[in-house]
């Protein structure tokens, strides 16, 4: 893997986002990721972390290159996305997500798909997406929908603001701030851990089930407004 590595950490598998300078996820960046999806299933460690680097969990898809993307490249950042997301938020394992700086568009959204979030008291949080005209694949917006209130949702989606730590706990986009999220988070999977996996699996997948189809996203068809 070029900007995704994975160590062993007991029964415990931490994931690391590196791709410089801010984890913005790209369409190789989204497969490499869905990959070490496929990867976690069949190593089957018993929780997992995912963080991020020098205070980036992830910046999301880079907005302002995303309207010069032709036709096909939109539907397969479309489907990435898509992809992506669908596969860490339906993982059958204890998903608890360090976010250890900036989590903003995708990048929140991949936080979200986590069991458990741990945030840190620096960076920025928030939905950006319709500040520069970019809608949001099906996917993605199902599980803020799911992950949050319906205010809460409403508020990040719609207005595409930038919020602090604390607003982002308010928010119910994390669930605790600490000063060493990476810390505390490995804390929390080794207690997960320690679950009952095939129930854990069984009642994940009953709170997560009702996904939308990633291959049936009418954005497939085209992403990027004309008028961006």
């Amino acid at each position: 893997m070029e900007h995704i590595g994975v160590e062993r950490r007991g029964d415990v598998a931490l994931v690391r986002i590196d791709r410089p300078p801010a984890n913005a996820l790209d369409a190789a960046l989204l497969a490499e990721g869905h990959e070490v999806v496929g990867a976690l299933r069949d190593d089957a460690p018993r929780a997992v972390v995912v963080t991020g680097r020098d205070g980036f969990f992830s910046a999301g898809v880079d907005l302002k290159l995303a309207p010069t993307l032709d036709a096909t490249a939109q539907r397969e950042m479309v489907a990435g996305i898509n992809r992506l997301f669908a596969s860490w938020y339906t993982l059958p394992l204890p998903v608890v997500a360090a976010v250890n700086g900036h989590a903003i568009a995708g990048g929140l959204i991949l936080a979200l798909c986590a069991d458990h979030r741990v945030g840190t008291h620096q960076g920025r949080y928030g939905l950006t997406e319709l500040a520069v005209g970019i809608p949001y694949p099906v996917v993605a917006l199902a599980v803020v929908r799911a992950e949050l209130t319906a205010a809460a949702a409403r508020r990040l989606a719609l207005r595409a603001e930038l919020f602090g730590p604390q607003e982002a706990l308010e928010l119910g986009c994390l669930d605790e701030l600490v000063d060493d999220p990476l810390e505390r988070a490995l804390e929390v999977a080794e207690r997960m851990a320690q679950l009952p996996p095939d129930a854990y699996a069984a009642a994940k997948a009953s709170l997560r089930a009702g996904l939308p189809n990633p291959d049936a996203d009418p954005l497939l068809a085209g992403w990027i407004p004309d008028e961006v």
